[in-house]
């Protein structure tokens, strides 16, 4: 990881996500915590329907209390080569089921990978790029500027399994999974890259029942967002024997935002499969057996209580979460 940024200063920041449940709160963290200044909201696709991607990202933005103010690109609707993986299985409709009032922002015009591309030419060696889906749209805009990675600070990935199991096959995280040509090429670009894995989440970043009660119990507009959007997320999580819910998208977005929360990372060779028969997607972390040189710092340890203590002011704050019945549509 690069230096971190001064006390103070405001990270100028793109957010590459598949919007569906995490992928919203990490959306929050990104449009309210202090040290981010979300320049855009890029869409890829991956969790659920794209179009219902889009939806649940201007839904966000308006449950923040930010309407309008954060541009929503459209990007790459198939992966490279394999078209599209759904994950509706886990996270239904992405937006809770629940019939949130119609926001009045609309998705630009602009592709997202042309927004990239741009934002990252107007903030050279400034932009910090968090993806938290697969990285369709980043490896598509290493096909137009291969100095993509000279220009952007820091690329934060949420993606892959560290020496772990996968979370859609035996071996596969879903987000290299769903591109794996996409993530190879990403990860091989000579991107500032650090990676949030599948394996660190379940350790560290799955919220406790009682947890997720103190959560409830902040009584905001955006605890009750909370509370909505992570339900089939939660209930799916249970059933596969997680006690709570899952968390690597926000996760990946504060690591970023308050580096104090990291406690330990480490160099490694990553790589990713992208023919295996059984698989597909898996991904490589050498800690030095191949002799390759480390081209990605992966987080191994957080302050989980930090973590949490995090996300409970983000929801609680009432200047953006005051408990709005009109905002809800309830």
């Amino acid at each position: 990881m690069s230096a971190p940024v001064p006390s103070g200063t405001r990270h100028p920041m793109v957010l590459d996500t598949d919007t569906a449940a995490d992928d919203c709160f990490a959306m929050l963290a990104c449009l309210l915590h202090p040290a981010a200044d979300l320049k855009a909201v890029t869409v890829v696709a991956g969790n659920v329907n794209f179009e219902q991607q889009l939806e649940n990202a201007l839904i966000t933005i308006e449950q923040s209390g930010r309407g309008g103010e954060v541009p929503v690109y459209p990007g790459c609707r198939e992966s490279l080569m394999r078209g599209w993986t759904s994950a509706e299985n886990v996270h239904g409709d992405g937006k809770g089921g629940h019939s949130w009032p119609k926001p009045s922002q609309r998705p630009e015009r602009e592709h997202a990978v042309q927004a990239l591309l741009r934002l990252a030419d107007e903030h050279a060696q400034e932009l910090d790029l968090v993806c938290i889906g697969p990285l369709t749209n980043v490896a598509a805009a290493l096909i137009l500027d291969r100095e993509l990675p000279q220009k952007v600070r820091e690329l934060y990935v949420m993606g892959g399994s560290n020496n772990f199991r996968g979370n859609i096959t035996p071996a596969a995280e879903y987000n290299f999974y769903a591109d794996p040509e996409a993530a190879r090429a990403v990860v091989h670009a000579g991107f500032n890259l650090t990676i949030v894995d599948w394996g660190l989440t379940l350790r560290q970043a799955v919220f406790s029942d009682a947890e997720l009660e103190r959560i409830a119990e902040l009584g905001t507009s955006l605890s009750h967002f909370f509370g909505i959007v992570n339900a089939p997320t939660l209930e799916f999580d249970r059933t596969a024997g997680i006690p709570g819910s899952t968390h690597p998208d926000l996760l990946t977005a504060l690591t970023l935002l308050e580096p104090s929360l990291v406690r330990r990372t480490s160099r490694y060779f990553v790589d990713v499969e992208t023919s295996g028969e059984m698989t597909l997607g898996y991904s490589v972390f050498d800690w030095g057996v191949l002799g390759r040189e480390p081209n990605a710092s992966v987080v191994e340890e957080i302050d989980r209580e930090g973590f949490v203590g995090t996300v409970m002011r983000l929801l609680g704050d009432e200047r953006t979460g005051g408990a709005s019945r009109e905002r809800l549509g309830i």
